[in-house]
């Protein structure tokens, strides 16, 4: 079993004349609107600067694509599950960059589904246009995966919030311009019951951050020092002390995104298409050796298994269910997929696949070798962050299977 295409494993599932049509809409504005610019920049590695996302999607924006997932009310296109999903699939295949996914994915769902209206109209048309990014304030040094016990607190002051502490792993925070933040407001209850949810701005003095290169030589994460930094009072987020709740789901909302589905279907497609560019030492190609063949089924029929899953999930959402522990599920088979997928590109390139940025000058190999040792370096953490896949374990067999 192989995958040749971005419709191979779903156009059973959505092989109707409407789908078929909005399918070639998407791609006639990808052929139009994508540039080679952005796409080799999407190829060369995973981060991008934030220049390059920021024209894609305000490009998206005046199409009314910016935001798949939100509804027609927020912004969005009000589409059905089965719209989202093509558009995600030609998307990956097309080598689109990704918008900026805390925003897009997980500020804007939680301020639609909880913010109130001035939040909304202050902050959702600057996620969707492109002009403003956002980052995530949650972990801290001692606060992973066991989050509820996070230190950083904010006091009320008059008509402010006093806020103290420290995060980390700070995706984009160097290039956000607003944050939502996690903090203790109430000292004396126990842990998950006195979390608040904020929206801060990351110019607002008494912020540092300080940024954390990666083994990949990236700079996405960083480290962030908050002293005594004063926000206005009308940006705490829903109800005070509700900030867990609000955590769980946007978590949740994460895990689901972080499965990565249609960007794994493109990777297994590029595999198979290397696997028959490439030659083993006797000039046979790759895909003949019984070994490679059986590895890139394997890797097809668990993307099946996985892309059904995310399927339910996303309908789930778009009826306006919460995804739920079944998230976990999703976050672990689809991180444990993306480090399969560049063990394999490594396996079949050897030797090329080694240099952090390739140079092209030696042909072939080279161009196909692009952005993969970079790719599998970074999704070493695929499986470490939005909770580990360990504490992801405990919360199926808690939640799901009642142990």
């Amino acid at each position: 079993m192989t995958l040749s295409s971005a419709s191979d494993a779903t156009m059973g599932l959505f092989d109707t004349p409407e789908l078929r049509r909005f399918r070639a809409e998407v791609r006639d504005f990808l052929a139009e609107h994508l540039d080679a610019e952005m796409v080799q920049a999407t190829r060369a590695g995973l981060h991008l600067e934030r220049a390059t996302v920021a024209r894609w999607q305000a490009t998206l924006d005046r199409r009314g694509w910016g935001a798949p997932h939100w509804p027609a009310a927020a912004g969005g296109p009000g589409w059905d599950e089965a719209r989202r999903y093509i558009f995600e699939e030609e998307t990956a295949f097309a080598d689109a960059p990704l918008g900026d996914v805390l925003g897009l994915f997980l500020a804007g769902p939680m301020l639609i589904a909880e913010g109130s209206p001035a939040q909304k109209a202050r902050y959702l048309p600057p996620i969707l246009s492109g002009d403003e990014f956002w980052c995530q304030g949650f972990s801290e040094p001692n606060a992973g995966s066991d989050l509820a016990s996070l230190k950083t607190t904010a006091r009320p002051q008059g008509g402010h919030w006093i806020v103290n502490g420290q995060k980390t792993w700070l995706s984009g925070g160097h290039m956000a311009d607003q944050m939502f933040l996690l903090a203790r407001t109430e000292p004396d209850a126990k842990p998950q019951a006195g979390l608040s949810m904020f929206v801060v701005d990351m110019q607002t003095p008494g912020l540092t951050v300080q940024p954390i290169l990666t083994i990949d030589e990236g700079h996405s994460v960083n480290a962030l020092f908050i002293d005594d930094v004063k926000i206005p009072a009308g940006q705490l987020v829903g109800e005070r002390g509700k900030g867990w709740g609000y955590a769980k789901d946007l978590l949740a909302r994460e895990r689901v995104n972080n499965a990565q589905a249609a960007r794994s279907k493109r990777d297994i497609v590029e595999l198979d298409r290397l696997a028959r560019t490439l030659h083993d030492a006797q000039g046979r190609p790759l895909i003949d050796d019984p070994v490679v063949h059986r590895r890139l089924a394997s890797l097809a029929a668990d993307f099946v298994a996985l892309e059904s899953a995310v399927l339910g999930v996303v309908a789930e959402q778009m009826a306006g269910h919460e995804p739920g522990p079944a998230a976990s599920t999703l976050k672990i088979r689809g991180s444990e997929l993306q480090q399969r997928v560049t063990e394999t590109a490594l396996t079949l390139l050897g030797p090329a696949g080694m240099a952090l940025q390739p140079v092209y000058a030696s042909g072939p190999v080279d161009e196909a070798a692009t952005g993969w040792i970079e790719r599998h370096l970074f999704r070493r953490v695929v499986t470490i962050y939005a909770g580990s896949n360990e504490i992801q374990k405990t919360i199926i067999a808690k939640s799901l299977l009642g142990m």
